[in-house]
């Protein structure tokens, strides 16, 4: 079946294509109500479904005869450590850990926090919540009490599970310390804090409610699959907020497993037995989707990876670990390659590795720009795939659709919207814009399944932060085009348009010009106060490892391709060259925090930030390059 064909079929009758659909997947009832609208006017999908994730996940495969087939590979090149789990192996831990929260007086619909570094036992212990019938929720390892208490307040879990520590490229982060200072801080007490000791840094156990992983299993006799309700929330992830407070995506049972199972043969192109990897981290969402429940449900291999793209051991780390594991698949974060491509130019590491099981590379996060497209492709000779998505959709709104029919990838692109999501461009108003003309990328209701059905506690909060805006659809903050092909362009938050001289300019257009400069390895551009022409465009640009140029030149050469493609009414003539640029744990540039830097007000440095040291320290260049003001505007 084509593409288009498929797509069409998905807007015109989404709830006969989305039940076909459901039915690649065992449920214990199979749902007779699809498609569902509750008294708030919110869709649902499979309500009346019953079903089990975990069951589906990894039970089936074992009473299927996958039971021997790798359900988990963990490869930690920070510890030296390599396992394999095997989907039996894992039918086992799962049941055990369940059988340990059941003892714990976890039953269906209670929620348990886990918070751990990339290790098998995190997978585990998300699996044994859903088997429960319970709720989920990861907080990447490491966040700082504050941030982890503030999770806790929120989702009010019966249960904590972490370990001892997680490590980094040059440090062992403990986190029974953290976790013990977030309980202090919440108003919410967990009933019980399970803790797996690692060798690296052992945790001390002095709370009365602190229980012992390894101890606990030995006790423990395994748990049964509990039965749910498709619109039962599987997990709760909570993702940045504007005011601050976090937000937490719910997501539901039944909708989640159909979107992903679906995605993974028509995004991914993936086969039963096929080995994927996400590069990414359990704690956010492409974790929870294609590093753990997406290949699971699909009877993949997954992989867990404890390292990095660079300096674990090298560049060559991703390479080495296809060739090793062959994988099928890839996926990561455009700066993942950034960072590779940075290191090693000539990609002198990958041509020691056979990459030859590889097929295609995803790229999702964060926008693809042209010129890591480009060096990736040139490079590794694979397809190349940039998808566009959010931590609330679950999974790609649009993306090439490689099990499908592959389409002609078009750079800056992610190509065209997935089936199920009716994509628009809107003006402020709510109006449709033609082809080729900027404006807010919304989402005609109802969305597919997988997407959020709520903000945890706080359905006035989802309905505002994502219904309001364009009645009728959900509004996605990412602002866009869609060209006479139906190529969908994904040019950034809708606060990353500066107004030059009354015009509005994409700040992401910029930075695929600049990135293409062969001295840089990463850019942004930011708009400060103009008092002739209320903003203009300043580029802060890293420098290739070893690139040697002069400023004033780079600065000039740069100036010249904006000129070039653009034109003058960009109005760029400014680049300023710096050591690092400050970023989230999953690699995104904070722009809304530089912002508030050259726009002199108080900066809301993020939890997910990598390295609080780099606010500091970007803030004084800009400060010495003239850049912060008292009128400087920030773009909203």
């Amino acid at each position: 079946m084509s593409y288009r064909s498929e797509y069409q079929r998905s807007i015109e009758q989404p709830a006969r294509f989305w039940a076909e659909q459901a039915n690649a997947l065992p449920w214990y009832k199979f749902p007779q109500d699809i498609l569902t609208q509750d008294n708030e006017g919110n869709y649902h999908w499979f309500e009346d479904g019953e079903m089990n994730t975990a069951y589906m996940a990894v039970d089936y495969h074992v009473d299927n005869g996958r039971g021997n087939q790798p359900a988990i590979i963990y490869d930690s090149p920070v510890t030296n450590a390599k396992s394999v789990l095997t989907y039996k192996q894992l039918q086992q831990q799962v049941a055990l850990f369940a059988g340990v929260l059941k003892a714990r007086g976890v039953t269906k619909g209670d929620r348990v926090v886990v918070y751990m570094p990339m290790i098998n036992e995190a997978v585990i212990a998300m699996l044994a919540v859903a088997r429960l019938g319970a709720i989920h929720s990861v907080v990447f390892g490491g966040f700082a009490p504050h941030e982890l208490a503030v999770r806790i307040e929120d989702a009010a879990p019966k249960v904590i599970v972490t370990a001892s520590c997680g490590i980094e490229v040059a440090k062992v982060i403990e986190y029974k310390p953290l976790v013990d200072e977030a309980i202090a801080l919440s108003a919410h007490k967990p009933d019980c804090c399970i803790v797996l000791q690692r060798p690296q840094a052992r945790a001390e156990m002095h709370s009365t409610i602190d229980v012992d992983w390894t101890t606990a299993m030995a006790d423990a006799r395994p748990a049964g699959c509990v039965a749910v309700k498709g619109t039962d929330p599987l997990y709760i992830l909570y993702t940045s907020g504007t005011t601050g407070k976090p937000k937490g995506v719910v997501r539901e049972n039944g909708g989640h497993a159909v979107a992903l199972k679906y995605s993974m043969s028509a995004v991914y192109n993936m086969q039963p037995g096929d080995v994927f990897w996400a590069a990414s981290d359990v704690g956010w969402v492409v974790g929870h989707s294609y590093i753990v429940y997406g290949p699971l449900l699909h009877g993949c291999t997954t992989v867990i990876y404890e390292g990095k793209p660079v300096r674990t051991p090298d560049a060559g780390a991703f390479w080495r670990m296809v060739e090793e594991y062959k994988v099928k698949a890839l996926f990561a974060a455009p700066t993942a390659f950034r960072a590779i491509r940075k290191e090693d130019p000539q990609a002198s590491e990958l041509n020691k590795y056979d990459i030859s099981s590889l097929s295609t590379i995803f790229m999702a996060g964060e926008r693809l720009d042209p010129p890591t497209y480009l060096w990736t492709a040139e490079k590794t000779a694979k397809s190349i795939v940039d998808h566009w998505w959010q931590t609330e959709t679950g999974w790609a709104i649009c993306a090439n659709p490689m099990g499908i029919e592959e389409m002609p990838a078009k750079p800056g692109s992610s190509t065209f919207p997935t089936p199920g999501f009716n994509v628009k461009i809107l003006d402020p108003r709510g109006n449709e814009l033609p082809p080729g003309h900027q404006g807010a990328v919304a989402i005609k209701l109802p969305m597919p399944p997988g997407c959020l059905a709520t903000i945890w506690g706080d359905f006035e909060r989802f309905k505002s932060g994502y219904l309001k805006d364009f009645p009728g659809y959900y509004c996605s903050g990412d602002g866009g085009y869609i060209d006479d092909d139906g190529y969908v362009y994904i040019m950034g938050r809708t606060d990353d348009v500066i107004n030059v001289a009354g015009h509005r300019l994409s700040t992401g257009e910029m930075e695929e010009i600049i990135a293409a400069h062969d001295a840089i390895a990463e850019c942004t551009v930011i708009g400060v106060h103009c008092p002739l022409k209320g903003q203009t465009p300043v580029g802060l640009v890293l420098l290739k490892d070893g690139v040697a140029i002069d400023e004033d030149t780079l600065q000039a050469e740069l100036i010249a391709m904006v000129r070039k493609e653009i034109g003058p009414i960009a109005c760029f003539n400014r680049a300023v060259v710096v050591p690092r640029l400050p970023k989230t744990r999953s690699g995104k540039i904070l722009r809304k925090l530089l912002r508030q830097i050259a726009a002199n007000q108080e900066v809301a440095v993020p939890s997910t930030i990598d390295d609080p040291g780099s606010v500091a320290e970007i803030e004084a260049i800009m400060q010495a390059q003239g850049l912060v003001n008292d009128i400087a505007t920030e773009t909203q």
